[in-house]
């Protein structure tokens, strides 16, 4: 119940492996006792259903667990916080409005915080990288040939308006989202053959295909809901009437696009669970909502909502030079971020011919001047950004591996010989401003793919011209894609930056409706089957999968099929550096920057455990209100 990458990507899902699989759905098997008397019960040569490991409490990828059956809560949390008091941050998570409150279908622009509606079988570990542990579900049982995944659920399980939540309501939501769900569920469970609920506490999913591995965490993590609401209700359309859910929270008031507000359940069954000990303390969450940065900010000084992440290098440098800061009335604090910083730079949508060739594209990242930008934008706060797994194990460097060549050679007639040198990096400049050797450099991969100078103009064999449009959502999206915009322009392409609505941008970056965009793409700690929404041929094509720059390669299909099979978490690593290596060699995007940590500003009336959780921010999870501070400030 934490973020996670679809709900960041359909804000569930794929974030989930990647934070930590924010969704929850398991299967169930027969029982174990049924099993012994089924075996002894009959001739040797019948084949038996396959023998489920003991029942645990917790799952991880590669079977390791920090914490213990008898654990009594999470580290990083305070199991004695207080309750109450609110927490007021900002709704905008990419689109600045909302008009539904189903953030797990195509349709609609979903509210910030569905997913604290939500209950899951299982709920995130924030100090390891995959691990999770019961909550509906009391316990897991992987079957050996790992083809299936048993859960028992706890009785105590109940929706919001007291009915019980049982297996047929387990079952009701998988079979939901994987029919109906948002194209990135339908590929995240592409491998679940089916969910079956023997009786109301039990659930059995069964598996097919060989990338099995991860299927038990993602459907452990996958939302419940509510089998009568939903008969009642059309799932498959935008909707603003309340869901019933059985998690911590329930929505209280809203108004489109303004604002939403939680109202955290005090009859909320599982408040005293482990895994729940010393977290969701606020008794109140609200999302506030405005249409551009700069007078996001300024409501934040005014006082009008308490906790803003800063994500504008300028403003943080200088904006919060004001009084409330100097008195330490509002703070600024800098949060670690161990997590992979993920995928950030402007996507090339290659669905469109223009782009098809791999020299054009990178003659759009040797155009682009990073250190100037930096400098004179950010304040050189930003590191580069190489690699599709930057910040972490899985980032390739230097040539390959013996193991990475074991994976490459057997596709090295299909692969460009970049990718088994050393991994490309993207260049550099002086940060002067005057990248002439770098656009030298990007004219003459211009000229080689067929796009020649003719009047000015940067034209094909046809005389077609060369022109790119970036979308931009944001006044500090154009202010980076301008200059750089600028650059193109030397090189003879015809290069403009269009800001569009966030309803339209919406609209059109799910039907790949644009030549460039700036966005994000973050990965797990374990990144598993998420990747095909990330860079999957079956991703290119399906309309609001992730896959935006429209990465079609065969050999890359194939090394995340390795990848999400391995077994151990060397294995892993080393099938991801190697899908680093074609991913980099395809020259899919132009990289941008990315730092390790959070920025976060709030006013100073909140507390929080002396152990931040490695893998997220944890404010909403484990900070609380303190009265006392608050009362210092009046408020």
């Amino acid at each position: 119940m934490a973020l996670t990458i679809l709900q960041r990507a359909a804000r569930a899902g794929i974030a989930l492996i990647v934070m930590g699989l924010v969704m929850g759905l398991v299967p169930a098997a027969l029982p174990l006792l049924a099993f012994f008397q089924s075996a002894f019960s009959k001739p040797a040569f019948v084949i038996q259903p396959a023998l489920a490991a003991p029942a645990k409490h917790g799952l991880s990828a590669f079977g390791d667990l920090k914490y213990p059956a008898d654990f009594k809560h999470f580290d990083y949390v305070n199991p004695n916080a207080p309750k109450g008091g609110r927490l007021a941050t900002i709704g905008t998570t990419g689109v600045n409005t909302f008009n539904s409150f189903n953030a797990y279908i195509v349709h609609g622009d979903p509210a910030a915080g569905l997913q604290y509606l939500f209950d899951t079988l299982m709920t995130r570990a924030y100090d390891e990288p995959d691990a999770l542990y019961g909550l509906v579900a009391k316990t897991a049982e992987v079957a050996d040939d790992k083809m299936s995944v048993t859960f028992k659920l706890r009785k105590a399980a109940r929706f919001a308006d007291g009915s019980p939540l049982t297996a047929q309501d387990v079952v009701f939501s998988f079979n939901l989202l994987k029919e109906k769900g948002h194209p990135n569920y339908r590929l995240l469970l592409r491998d679940v053959k089916a969910a079956e609920a023997p009786d109301a506490q039990t659930v059995r999913y069964s598996f097919q295909g060989e990338s099995v591995r991860d299927l038990p965490l993602i459907v452990a993590s996958l939302p419940i809901f509510s089998k009568a609401f939903y008969s009642k209700h059309d799932f498959t359309k935008s909707s603003l009437i309340p869901p019933l859910g059985s998690g911590p929270y329930k929505i209280a008031k809203f108004k489109p696009g303004t604002f939403i507000t939680y109202q955290r359940r005090k009859d909320y069954w599982a408040k005293d669970l482990p895994v729940n000990v010393g977290r969701f303390n606020f008794d109140e969450l609200r999302y506030e909502y405005y249409k551009d940065r700069a007078p996001e900010l300024e409501a934040l000084k005014a006082g009008n909502y308490d906790l803003r992440e800063e994500f504008t290098s300028r403003d943080w440098a200088k904006s919060y030079d004001i009084p409330q800061v100097k008195s330490g009335r509002l703070i600024r604090k800098v949060l670690p971020d161990l997590r992979p910083s993920g995928a950030q730079g402007y996507f090339i949508n290659t669905r469109r011919a223009k782009f098809a060739d791999r020299r054009v594209r990178k003659a759009l990242d040797y155009a682009f001047d990073f250190e100037w930008t930096n400098r004179t934008l950010f304040h050189n706060s930003y590191i580069r950004t190489a690699s599709f797994f930057e910040n972490s194990k899985m980032k390739a460097s230097g040539p390959p591996s013996k193991a990475e060549l074991a994976l490459l050679e057997p596709y090295r007639d299909q692969l460009p010989k970049e990718v088994f040198e050393a991994p490309y990096v993207p260049p550099k400049t002086d940060g002067s401003g005057r990248n002439r050797r770098n656009l030298l450099i990007a004219s003459k991969l211009l000229e080689s793919a067929g796009w020649v100078i003719k009047n000015g103009r940067r034209v094909n064999a046809k005389g077609e011209p060369l022109t790119i449009e970036f979308l931009s959502l944001s006044r500090t999206g154009e202010r980076i894609a301008i200059p750089y915009a600028q650059n193109l322009k030397f090189l003879g392409i015809q290069a403009t930056v269009r800001r569009v609505d966030p309803a339209q941008y919406e609209r059109r970056i799910k039907s790949f409706d644009f030549d460039i965009v700036g966005a994000r793409q973050v990965l797990p700690m374990t990144p598993g089957v998420e990747m095909r929404n990330l860079w999957s041929s079956q991703a290119a094509r399906a309309k609001g999968s992730r896959n935006l720059a429209g990465i079609a390669n065969p050999v890359i299909d194939a090394l995340i099929e390795r990848a999400v099979r391995a077994k151990t978490r060397d294995e892993l690593y080393t099938v991801c550096r190697a899908i680093d290596r074609v991913l980099r060699a395809g020259h899919y995007w132009v990289p941008h920057w990315y730092k390790a940590s959070h920025w976060v500003a709030f006013w100073n009336k909140f507390s929080w455990p002396a152990i931040k959780p490695a893998y997220a921010r944890g404010i909403i999870d484990t900070w609380w209100y303190d009265a006392d501070k608050a009362a210092k400030l009046g408020q």
